[in-house]
């Protein structure tokens, strides 16, 4: 029987009441402020539609003010978009060419669109209350909610996140038609790249008809009995085909949907039921989407049925920002929007409100290295960023000579800068290529007392507190897991003394008995004498894990975790209170790690620890890794993230490392079973399209820097082979080579390079 809810759900907002801490004191996974890098436009205060145009440039004005018809706003990095697509959502309703209901603007974060909305408030109140502004996912879970019925669809389906969906094929493996691709002896091999594959289809639009026509013209070519090559490639599309629909099918029957299908199944019912396309064209006279060179081929797909004959359709791109390809983005978007709106008024921003002109004139310089395929030249426009801020410094390369030298000589230089008061910590972002290349920059602020904030696309799991909560979480489901227990008998709320926990263990082996044994019966074993602190530690761990185990009879997950990291321990509001932002950061990791716990209350028939502890190592096995929480950009640390995570932010001080051949850019990596070109609907650009996204990501990277731009590289990153500085670098500063004079480490360096991995 399913537990109501309603009082036992636990999330960020309840940890906040409970420790009576004040509003925006604990960094939430998603921080209610401002996106950063936008154009410090001057919101308009409540009035007529004209305050709403002040302090616009031409462009901008141009842009907001434009009437019927297709528009393109070609929005370079620190332009101000944000400012212009909202403006132009509250003059359409300040002008009375649209109610509010009317009007449909699509981003692709949350966070994203809060902000919109929250930006159309100060400039409309209450205006937007009734317009859709949302992401894609949210607006297509909308419409197929309202209109299940149409679908044969349960108005209450559940929809899958990617370990989810693993987990839903393999429990499900032999109800789906496989043979080449589920071997005998290890059937789920290709489980993800068989739920990556599934995906990718729905990003192209591809139906499981459409992908059995496919095989079926393949089959139907006949290849010579000799060609056992395209035989094979034929049975293993002819069966990839038959899975795909299983899978719909599966999921159908359980009233279940992924990501994908909240796109393509919104297109199904707009295209077969024409009176409810009907329906939302007349409602949307103006639809808007930020960010459109995110865009996959489906999303243009929906935006282009929902436009309709109108055609009053908005969106703003900056092709040389287009870094999601790899998760689904059509980089030809921009083109199919200008080929089939040819008509359409293309207004650009060139304004830069965020960075000097010699980052600017930096950053295009990399950028042109990926001419012709540019919008630019396409379309004979000028996207060359012009500052608002003057010429500032010339970005430098720094070159060291090995990866520890490197990360030592960033860190020097930004303790030693922070000492003389030149720059404040908040102000500096390490910008890395991925979540691995982060460590050795961390240890080296770790090492000087540097306060960080690291945020990373993956990791949360290996977060040291929420390790401590699964640990937890993991002895009250089985009190024998004795790894579990040692792992949480050194959390700081505990703080076992290390001499009398190797103690226990040892007697534990020698014994072969658990772990929790030995700790219950510590008074009867006299060949163990633990410290009184150590014996007082004890004690304290057994009677809170016996409370928590009885407690997780009679109540769900969230409620045994809050009681245990509030009450019992205390040990929230010790983070909370310590001030320190990287406590901040664990609280905020918390509670997203509540997120997780709250969804699996509403998917479980009965929530409890041990079916929890299950479903997260499911999960786990499933190759999930949330991202640790947003921070909080205003707090006075160093952030270190990665420049897919930074897009959107700006720093005063930005520091992009790791600049070297085969890490940035990096080698490319295809897809365990690709989706035939056949299916692919998007066009790639002539050139190599892989060394082109790289180099759009080190522009978005550059972009990022406001005041001072350091690009930092090293010869030794551990391989046999020195390493060479990356292209990006010589191209962006015009150097026909590396720059030789290097950093070299110091001897004590050389030697705090082995210290042990820094706690994500």
């Amino acid at each position: 029987m399913k537990t109501d809810r309603r009082e036992d759900r636990v999330r960020h907002d309840q940890l906040v009441l409970a420790l009576a801490v004040p509003e925006g004191h604990i960094a939430t996974a998603e921080p209610p402020t401002s996106p950063v890098g936008e154009a410090p436009v001057r919101e308009a205060p409540p009035g007529p539609a004209d305050a709403i145009l002040e302090g616009l440039t031409e462009e901008q004005l141009a842009a907001v003010t434009h009437g019927e018809g297709p528009l393109l706003i070609v929005a370079g990095a620190g332009t101000g978009k944000t400012a212009v697509i909202t403006r132009r959502i509250a003059h359409l309703i300040t002008t009375r060419r649209a109610r509010p209901e009317e009007i449909l603007a699509l981003t692709f974060t949350d966070r994203a669109a809060a902000e919109m909305e929250e930006r159309v408030d100060r400039l409309v109140p209450y205006g937007y209350t009734q317009a859709w502004i949302s992401t894609f996912h949210a607006f297509g879970d909308r419409v197929l909610r309202e209109n299940a019925l149409h679908l044969g669809l349960s108005p209450d389906f559940r929809v899958l996140t990617k370990p989810e969906q693993i987990i839903f094929v393999r429990e499900r493996l032999f109800d789906l038609p496989l043979e080449y691709f589920r071997p005998l002896g290890d059937p789920t091999r290709h489980i993800d790249a068989l739920v990556s594959l599934f995906s990718r289809a729905k990003d192209e639009d591809v139906t499981p008809e459409e992908y059995a026509a496919y095989a079926a013209r393949l089959a139907a070519a006949a290849p010579p009995p000799e060609d056992a090559a395209r035989s094979e490639l034929v049975r293993q599309q002819q069966e990839l085909a038959a899975a795909y629909a299983a899978y719909q099918r599966l999921l159908g029957q359980e009233s279940r949907v992924d990501f994908g299908d909240l796109i393509t199944m919104t297109l199904k019912l707009l295209r077969e039921h024409p009176t409810v396309l009907q329906r939302y064209r007349e409602q949307f006279r103006y639809v808007l989407v930020d960010e459109f060179q995110d865009t996959n081929y489906a999303q243009f797909e929906l935006v282009k049925l929902l436009a309709g004959g109108r055609r009053s359709l908005t969106v703003v791109a900056d092709d040389d920002q287009a870094i999601y390809r790899w998760r689904g983005a059509s980089y030809s978007n921009i083109t199919y929007f200008t080929d089939g709106y040819a008509d359409a008024r293309i207004v650009v921003l060139t304004q830069n409100y965020r960075s000097t002109q010699f980052i600017l004139d930096t950053a295009y310089r990399l950028i042109r290295h990926n001419d012709p395929d540019r919008l630019e030249v396409r379309h004979g426009i000028d996207k060359r960023l012009q500052a608002v801020s003057g010429p500032g410094a010339l970005p430098r390369h720094l070159r060291f000579d090995s990866l520890s030298s490197e990360a030592d000589g960033v860190a020097d230089r930004i303790a030693q800068r922070a000492a003389d008061g030149q720059w404040r910590y908040g102000e500096v972002a390490i910008l890395v290529r991925a979540n691995r290349d982060a460590d050795p920059f961390l240890r080296a602020l770790t090492l000087r007392g540097i306060p960080f904030r690291f945020s990373g696309t993956r990791g949360l799991y290996d977060r040291e507190e929420i390790r401590l909560l699964i640990a937890a979480l993991r002895c009250i489901a089985d009190p024998h897991d004795s790894l579990s227990l040692y792992l949480l008998s050194t959390a700081p709320f505990y703080e076992v003394p290390a001499a009398d926990l190797v103690l226990c263990t040892s007697y534990a082996n020698r014994k072969n008995r658990p772990l929790s044994h030995v700790f219950r019966h510590l008074d009867k074993i006299e060949e163990i004498q633990p410290t009184p602190d150590g014996r007082a530690a004890i004690a304290r761990l057994v009677e809170d894990l016996d409370a928590m185990t009885q407690m997780a009879t009679r109540y769900p997950t969230g409620r045994v975790l809050y009681e245990y990291l509030v009450t019992r321990t205390g040990y929230v509001g010790r983070l909370a209170s310590s001030g320190r932002p990287e406590d901040e950061q664990k609280v905020a990791n918390i509670a997203k790690f509540f997120d997780l716990v709250a969804r699996f209350g509403d998917i479980a028939p009965v929530d409890r620890v041990p079916g929890f502890v299950g479903y997260l190592d499911l999960l786990i096995d499933a190759g999930d890794d949330p991202p640790t929480a947003e921070f909080d950009t205003d707090a006075d640390a160093v952030h270190v993230l990665t420049i897919h995570k930074a897009k959107g932010l700006e720093f005063p001080v930005v520091f992009m490392v790791g600049l070297v051949s085969d890490r940035f850019p990096s080698r490319s990596r295809g897809e365990p079973i690709p989706l035939p070109d056949a299916l692919i609907k998007d066009l790639l650009p002539s050139g190599d399209f892989h060394l082109q996204e790289e180099r759009r990501l080190c522009y978005v990277g550059m972009t990022r820097a406001k005041r001072d731009l350091y690009l930092t590289s090293a010869r030794d990153y551990g391989g046999a082979r020195p390493r060479k500085v990356s292209r990006f670098v010589l191209e962006a500063l015009d150097l026909p080579q590396a720059d030789e004079e290097t950093f070299r480490a110091s001897v004590v360096q050389a030697v705090e390079r082995h210290a042990p991995p820094v706690d994500l």
